[in-house]
């Protein structure tokens, strides 16, 4: 594999990673409300999960940037 295709596979890992936890974090806690101003809007589990995998994807970024 070269060098370029290894950090895709890795960078993917990190995202998956992510996005497991953001789905334990979902399971976890269960059905989440947004309360603003007098209305509420339910936060389902894909929003959950996918803000996992952008955590994922920065933990990838700040392991990129000080371990070269």
């Amino acid at each position: 594999m070269s060098k370029s295709n290894n950090d895709k596979v890795e960078a993917a890992a990190y995202a998956a990673g992510g996005a497991a936890a953001g789905a334990g974090v979902a399971a976890t806690v269960g059905g989440m409300g947004l309360a603003v101003g007098g209305t509420a809007v339910a936060i389902t589990a894909a929003p959950v999960v996918a803000a996992g995998a952008v955590v994922g994807l920065a933990a990838y970024g700040l392991k990129k940037a000080f371990f070269k």
